[in-house]
């Protein structure tokens, strides 16, 4: 199965997550990821890229099932990778628009925010960072990245409430940037991704590296030592009882 698809078109790259039913992330799929990223950057046919999902989810975060079998440091070394995408897309060279077709939650939720720019469906689908509701913690990219979009006191806001929001309640935040119903979304997308297309690339690049060096060199201080707290917590008896209950329902 191919995990993370591909389309190009009129220099807009679309990068789907495809792991049914709901777009988890686990190795193969930041790993795909990680290499389709790095395979537009320097496309001439690129001028923008759209981050998105498969059916119903944009992402369910990590695949806690999958994991709850991975010894410590396999688990380590995973999020140390996942952190490196998140990166990678927070500076990528050319815009990305993250087009949130479905539920967006947790790690997958720290992908979108790590967006230039978001456009979420309206109905049903939620977003959150619901970590602290089982237990666990969080480390530098996820916090920094939340904290560059809606500040400080909205980040504690979202992270210490672990609430599903709708898109719109998430937009109140400044969570989204755009509202979009079904039948408009993919228009509403085509608008943002057209648009950001137009901008001179080397331009965009520069400007957006001088917003967020700043807070890539916070990720960055921190990313060893919180990432080691963040597993600490996660092989912990207290939240390993609750991370066995979760179950991947689509």
């Amino acid at each position: 199965m191919c995990l993370v698809k591909l389309k190009i078109n009129q220099k807009i790259a679309t990068i789907t997550l495809n792991r049914p039913k709901v777009n988890a992330l686990n190795d193969a799929v930041v790993d795909k990821l990680q290499e389709t990223f790095e395979d537009v950057r320097d496309a001439d046919n690129v001028s923008a890229v759209v981050l998105t999902g498969q059916e119903s989810f944009f992402s369910f975060g990590f695949d806690v099932p999958g994991f709850m079998s991975y010894p410590r440091d396999s688990f380590q070394r995973y999020v140390l990778r996942y952190s490196e995408l998140v990166k990678t897309i927070f500076m990528f060279p050319k815009p990305v628009i993250a087009a949130l077709n479905g539920h967006t939650v947790a790690g997958g939720c720290v992908l979108a925010m790590a967006c230039d720019y978001r456009v979420m469906i309206s109905g049903k689908p939620k977003i959150a960072l619901n970590e602290m509701t089982f237990g666990s913690s969080l480390f530098s990219c996820v916090t920094e990245t939340l904290k560059y979009a809606v500040g400080t006191k909205k980040t504690e806001q979202i992270i210490y409430s672990g609430k599903m929001h709708s898109a719109e309640q998430a937009h109140s935040l400044g969570m989204i940037d755009r509202v979009a119903s079904e039948d408009q979304f993919h228009k509403a997308i085509a608008e943002v991704a057209e648009d950001f297309a137009k901008k001179d690339l080397a331009a965009f690049a520069s400007i957006k590296r001088l917003f967020k060096l700043d807070t890539l060199a916070k990720i960055e201080s921190d990313e060893s030592r919180s990432i080691s707290e963040f597993v600490d917590i996660w092989y912990s008896d207290s939240t390993r009882e609750q991370l066995a209950k979760i179950e991947i329902r689509g």
